[in-house]
């Protein structure tokens, strides 16, 4: 189970990340900053195994949530500096949620409960089916309205399940 941590601003730079003394990962990986707006700045390193939701492309100035495991060890630099596991570029469609959801499909800060319908479509993420129950595991949720309850409950347009 992943831990999911987000942070969500504005991308201010996007450059290439040197990984290695060899030339072999070169321009596959790139180092995104991105400024909430308050002054609080995070630079996700984002590599070949970063999913985009939508499979989206992001450049400067796009606003964006940008998810990483936040048990796992960083480097004490500022700006932090974090590998992206998931990065959503904003829409004013659809409200996407990256989180672990228990066997009764309610995400792990409680906040979220999932009720799926024959029209969800559950995928992968190279986005072949998921024939499974999705429960306790690590979801990509997509949807839009939520009702106003707590926890929050909604039917997905599109859950992504990351094995």
């Amino acid at each position: 189970m992943t831990n999911f941590y987000s942070f969500q601003g504005t991308i201010t730079m996007i450059s290439d990340f040197i990984t290695g003394q060899n030339a072999e990962g070169e321009g596959c990986y790139k180092l995104m900053s991105v400024e909430n707006g308050m002054g609080a700045l995070v630079n996700f390193v984002v590599s070949p195994k970063t999913y985009f939701v939508d499979h989206v492309m992001v450049a400067v100035g796009d606003q964006v949530t940008g998810y990483y495991d936040g048990n796992a060890p960083t480097i004490l630099i500022y700006p932090p500096q974090y590998p992206a596991l998931v990065m959503v570029k904003k829409s004013p469609y659809q409200n996407v949620k990256v989180d672990h959801f228990n066997s009764q499909l309610e995400s792990s800060d409680g906040r979220l409960r999932l009720n799926l319908s024959p029209y969800t479509q559950i995928v992968l993420t190279n986005g072949q089916p998921f024939t499974k129950n999705p429960a306790n595991r690590d979801l990509i949720v997509i949807y839009g309205p939520s009702t106003k309850s707590i926890p929050d409950q909604i039917t997905p347009y599109r859950i992504i399940v990351l094995c």
